[in-house]
C-alpha cells in the first residue's frame, strides 16, 4: 500500500460578499518507499509463504518481504526428498503444499524425462506418491517453486524480492513494539505484527531479541545429546576405525595437516561451544544425457583439498552413491554421506551472525568446495576406476536452477541463530519426557545434527564430531511459546523458523514440513493478535487452538487429541 505525503489537493479562498473560489491544484506526492500492511513477513522460505497465505486467509493485508529472488527456501532448492517423519501429523497448508505437488505430477506434461509408471515411488518411510491421500512427498525443485508461486498468485500476495533488511538501523521499536522495518534499498514497511521467517533469524536479532548460536552444555537443559559429542558415532558420517592420518605426510605430525582438519582441541563431551552443524547444497543431478551438465573445474580448484577422500577410498570405503536419492524425471536430491562428502565441515561457524558480504563469501566457498569435490571424483586418478566410471555419467540437471548455472539457489542453513523465547523446546520434549503445553503443530523426525567439526584424536587419527541421530518414538507437540519472544522484549514479533529450541531439539524441528506448519500457526496468531488488539503473547491459547483446528492443523496424534 502506497502512502500519500500530501492529501490536500485543492487550496481554496473565500472572499467577503460573494464566494470566490481560487483553486490551486497541488500534486499528490507518493512515497514510493513506504508500504503498510497488517502483517509484514520477512523471509523467502517455505514458512514465509505459508505465513503470508494464512495471514490473507485471516482477512489481513500482508506483504512478503523476501531477501531472496526465489521463494521456498530449501523446499524449492534441491531438498525434494522430503524429511517427512510421520506424515499423518502434517496438516494445514503444509499438507496442501504436498497435495499441490501431487496435482502437478498427475499431468503427463510434468513427466518429461521419465514415464510416471517407471518412477520408483519410494520416499523416506512412505510412498513418494500417496494416491489415497492425494499427496506427493518427493519432487523436483522447479515444481516446488511453481507451487509456492501458485500460493502467492492465487492469494494475491504482494511480494518484494531481493530486499535485505538493514540489520544495523532498519528496525524501529517503540515501547516494546516494532513500528517499521527498512531494507538496504531504502524501502520502509510498517505493520501491526511482524513475522521473521528467515533461516538466520535476522529480523529477530535486529529487534534485540535474545538468541543463541551453537550447542548448549548438556546440563543447561538436562540433555544427553546436546553439547560436544566426542566419541559418539551415529549414522555413517565418520571415519570409524579406518585410522586415517590427518597429516600431509601420513603419520608425520611435523608435516602439517591436510585441508579440512582442525588442530584445535575438540572439547569434552557435553561441553557447550559455538560450533554450528555443517551446511551444504542439495544438488539436483541426473544421468539423462540430454539433460545433463558435466561437472566442471571450479574457480580456485585444488585437488589437495580432497586428500582425505582419496585416503578414505584407499582404506576400502565405497558408499559414493548412497545418498543419490531418486526424485521424478531421472534426477536426484543428492545429500552428504560418509566421512568426507558434500558437508563443508567447520567452515560456517561465523555464518549466523555474519554480515551479508561475509555470508556471500561463505556461500561461494561452499559452492567451490562442493563443485571441486564433484570434479575431483570425476577426474582424479586416485578415485577407484569403478566409482569414477559411474560418477562420470552424472551431472547437474540442465532444466533446474537455470538462472544460476544449474546450481541450487539456497545453501542448506541447517541451523543458525535460535531464539530464547517464552518456551524452549529440548530433547525432553522431543522424546516425550515432559508434557508440551499449547500445541501449535507437531514434529516427528529424528533429532538429526550433522557434524560440527573434524579434529585429530589423541591417537593421531582424523575423526568427525557432532553427527547425532536419535529417534523420537512418537510424534511430539511443538509449544506456542517456541515461536514467541519474551514479552518484555517485543510484543508484536513472531518467529516460526529460528525458533526457541536447544541445538539438539532443533535437529528434529528444522524440517521443511514443520517450518510450513509453524509459519501458518504464526500467521493465525498474528491475525488474532490484531483482531483482539493484544500482544502476541496475550492471545488466549484456546482462541488460537480453535483457529488452527479449523485450518486443518494437527495438534496431537489421533489417540491424544486436544480437548
Amino acid at each position: 500500500m502506497k502512502i500519500f505525503k500530501h492529501t490536500k489537493i485543492l487550496a481554496c479562498l473565500m472572499l467577503t460578499g460573494f464566494l470566490l473560489i481560487a483553486c490551486k491544484e497541488e500534486k499528490a506526492v507518493v512515497d514510493e518507499n513506504l508500504h503498510t500492511a497488517d502483517v509484514i513477513v520477512y523471509g523467502g522460505t517455505s514458512a514465509a509463504v505459508t505465513t503470508a497465505v494464512q495471514a490473507k486467509k485471516m482477512g489481513k493485508s500482508v506483504i512478503l518481504v523476501s531477501p531472496d529472488k526465489h521463494l521456498g527456501g530449501l523446499s524449492s532448492s534441491g531438498l525434494g526428498y522430503t524429511d517427512t517423519g510421520n506424515k499423518e501429523v502434517i496438516g494445514g497448508l503444509a499438507r496442501e503444499f504436498y497435495q499441490k505437488i501431487y496435482q502437478y505430477y498427475q499431468k503427463d506434461a510434468t513427466w518429461r524425462w521419465q514415464k510416471k509408471e517407471e518412477y520408483g515411488n519410494e520416499g523416506q518411510g512412505t510412498p513418494a506418491i500417496d494416491g489415497a491421500n492425494r499427496t506427493m512427498w518427493i519432487f523436483e525443485p522447479h515444481v516446488a517453486e511453481q507451487v509456492f508461486e501458485d500460493f502467492i498468485s492465487e492469494n494475491e500476495i504482494i511480494v518484494f524480492r531481493e530486499e535485505l533488511l538493514d540489520r544495523s538501523n532498519g528496525v524501529a521499536l517503540t515501547d516494546g513494539k516494532i513500528t517499521s522495518i527498512e531494507t538496504l534499498s531504502g524501502k520502509k514497511f510498517e505493520a501491526k505484527v511482524f513475522i521473521d521467517a528467515t533461516y538466520e533469524g535476522d529480523l529477530m536479532a535486529a529487534a534485540d531479541v535474545t538468541y543463541t548460536v551453537g550447542r548448549e552444555a548438556g546440563d543447561t537443559y538436562d540433555e544427553e545429546w546436546n553439547g560436544v559429542q566426542v566419541g559418539v558415532l551415529h549414522h555413517q558420517h565418520h571415519f570409524g576405525e579406518m585410522n586415517i592420518s590427518p597429516y600431509k605426510i601420513p603419520g608425520d605430525s611435523t608435516s602439517g595437516v591436510v585441508p579440512g582438519v582442525s588442530t584445535e582441541y575438540p572439547g569434552k563431551r557435553w561441553e557447550a561451544d559455538k560450533r554450528v552443524q555443517a551446511y551444504n547444497f542439495r544438488m539436483c543431478l541426473t544421468k539423462e544425457e540430454e539433460n545433463r551438465v558435466p561437472f566442471e573445474k571450479p574457480e580456485g580448484y585444488n585437488p589437495e583439498n580432497y586428500e582425505l577422500l582419496a585416503r578414505v577410498y584407499e582404506a576400502g570405503w565405497d558408499q559414493t552413491f548412497n545418498k543419490f536419492d531418486p526424485i521424478p524425471n531421472l534426477k536426484t536430491d543428492t545429500n552428504n554421506h560418509g566421512p568426507f562428502s558434500t558437508d563443508y565441515i567447520g567452515m560456517n561457524y561465523d555464518y549466523p551472525e555474519a554480515s551479508y558480504e561475509r555470508r556471500a563469501e561463505i556461500i561461494k566457498d561452499h559452492e567451490n568446495y562442493q563443485k571441486g569435490l564433484m570434479y575431483f571424483v570425476a577426474t582424479d586418478s586416485r578415485i577407484p576406476e569403478k566409482v569414477q566410471n559411474e560418477f562420470k555419467q552424472w551431472g547437474l540437471a540442465k532444466d533446474e536452477f537455470k538462472d544460476n548455472g544449474n546450481w541450487p539457489h539456497q545453501i542448506y542453513v541447517r541451523e543458525a541463530r535460535r531464539m530464547i523465547g517464552e518456551y524452549v523446546m529440548t530433547e525432553n520434549d522431543i522424546l516425550g519426557k515432559r508434557e508440551v503445553p499449547n500445541s501449535i503443530g507437531m514434529g516427528s523426525y529424528t533429532m538429526d545434527s550433522h557434524n560440527t567439526q573434524r579434529y585429530i584424536t589423541p591417537e593421531g587419527y582424523v575423526q568427525n564430531e557432532g553427527d547425532i541421530g536419535v529417534h523420537a518414538e512418537e510424534p511430539y507437540k511443538i509449544a506456542l511459546g517456541t515461536i514467541l519472544p519474551k514479552k518484555q522484549e517485543v510484543t508484536n514479533l513472531i518467529v516460526p523458523v529460528a525458533v526457541s529450541s536447544s541445538h539438539i531439539a532443533f535437529g528434529s524441528i528444522r524440517m521443511e514440513p514443520v517450518f510450513m506448519i509453524l509459519g501458518q500457526s504464526a500467521a493465525a496468531l498474528a491475525g488474532l493478535s490484531i483482531d483482539q488488539k493484544k500482544a502476541v503473547q496475550e492471545v488466549a491459547y484456546s482462541d488460537l487452538e480453535t483457529e488452527l483446528l479449523k485450518e486443518g492443523q494437527r495438534l496431537a496424534t489421533p489417540e491424544k487429541k486436544e480437548k
